[in-house]
């Protein structure tokens, strides 16, 4: 049956009908049912103690749904769940939590010389169609994967920080940090390079398969392209909350994933280890050493230094835009996934929806005081 305006119809309704019409053909052709079956997360029981009090929890599931725009949050405590807000089971972008995914990918590799981090992208043949620089193509892939590679370039997607970015050829790889999209972009590039296969096949085989994601389907999974600003493309990744704990879980367990070695043990360790110090960090962001949040970076993993005035001992984080993110406390034994539903489209055309950095840090600080003495 075909759709008809008639041109007596008023903007209102017209635009009505035009969301309804959007939002069917977004859900249509954005949905995929998960390529495999996978394996839940093994949850405690009402009936069993905890180190968490049931009341904080339940003021917790408040705070969460009057203060955030959360869609999903999931809590494991030594590897079991023990606190669920929302829809943990919907698929949806991760933003810059790609990134710490994506070094994670690059640990058997580098375990077994396919990777050299000390390798120039110059020799792997890392350009653009404007020319890189001589100094430019000096970078190494550690320089890459840690954002200090001095290559200013513009990248294919947003989320470069301008107000840091220095004129080209201006510094030598290795001695400026900017968080940059370019660096984070040509790191999946490298690894895609290397391998022969691509991110998204490459978190199938080391990740989905083998921790057994229960969300995951590569059809979900899109680029970012734009060749008038690089050649190099974002890998934008769709998880939902649940499959993002088990990464987590996976960090925590050093690699570890129910007696095999999925991730190099040693790996784990180097990209959760600081680089770039937290005083730098805080230059680049305009924090101070009173801010509540104190971190430094690893290999495209935020090194949590304290929180709050707390210090979380070995805590590391894969942060991304809106509230997109997995916090690992080691001492603590616990796992964070937290996720908005970002770009979701309501009635009245789009609406962003998400959580700032500062709303999350609160939830976690409601959540550790939640924790029994």
């Amino acid at each position: 049956m075909k759709l008809s305006i008639k041109p007596t119809m008023n903007f209102r309704t017209i635009a009505i009908l035009s969301a309804i019409i959007v939002t069917f053909t977004f859900f249509k052709c954005s949905t995929h049912k998960p390529a495999f079956t996978g394996t839940a997360l093994k949850e405690y029981k009402l009936s069993e103690n905890t180190p968490f009090d049931r009341e904080k929890l339940d003021s917790l599931t408040t705070y969460l749904r009057d203060y955030t725009e959360a869609t999903g949050m999931v809590v494991l405590y030594d590897g079991r769940v023990v606190f669920e807000y929302g829809d943990t089971r919907e698929v949806s972008y991760i933003a810059s939590c790609r990134k710490s995914v994506v070094s994670m990918l690059y640990g058997r590799y580098v375990a077994d010389g396919t990777i050299d981090m000390n390798e120039p992208i110059g020799s792997i043949g890392i350009d653009e169609d404007d020319g890189l620089l001589p100094v430019e193509k000096r970078a190494t892939v550690r320089d890459i994967i840690t954002s200090r590679s001095g290559v200013f370039h513009s990248a294919a997607n947003g989320g470069y920080d301008s107000k840091n970015i220095l004129t080209r050829g201006s510094v030598n790889p290795g001695e400026y940090f900017v968080y940059n999209n370019w660096d984070f972009n040509v790191a999946g590039a490298i690894l895609e390079k290397k391998t022969g296969r691509s991110v998204y096949q490459e978190i199938e085989e080391q990740l989905a398969k083998p921790l057994g994601f229960q969300d995951w389907n590569i059809k979900n999974q899109k680029r970012k392209a734009s060749a008038k600003n690089s050649r190099y493309s974002a890998y934008h990744m769709y998880f939902s909350t649940r499959d993002m704990a088990k990464i987590g879980q996976l960090m925590l367990n050093e690699g570890e994933w129910e007696g095999k070695q999925v991730i190099p043990k040693s790996w784990i360790k180097r990209i959760t280890t600081t680089v770039t110090p937290v005083d730098t960090v805080n230059q680049r962001y305009g924090r101070t050493k009173k801010s509540s949040v104190q971190m430094s970076y690893g290999y495209m993993w935020w090194v949590i230094e304290s929180l709050g005035g707390r210090q979380y001992k070995n805590a590391f984080s894969a942060n991304g835009f809106g509230g997109q993110f997995i916090t690992v406390f080691p001492e603590e034994k616990m796992v964070v996934a937290f996720k908005n539903k970002l770009g979701q489209l309501v009635l009245w055309g789009l609406k962003s929806g998400g959580t700032s950095d500062d709303r999350y840090w609160k939830v976690i600080d409601k959540l550790m005081t939640a924790k029994k003495e």
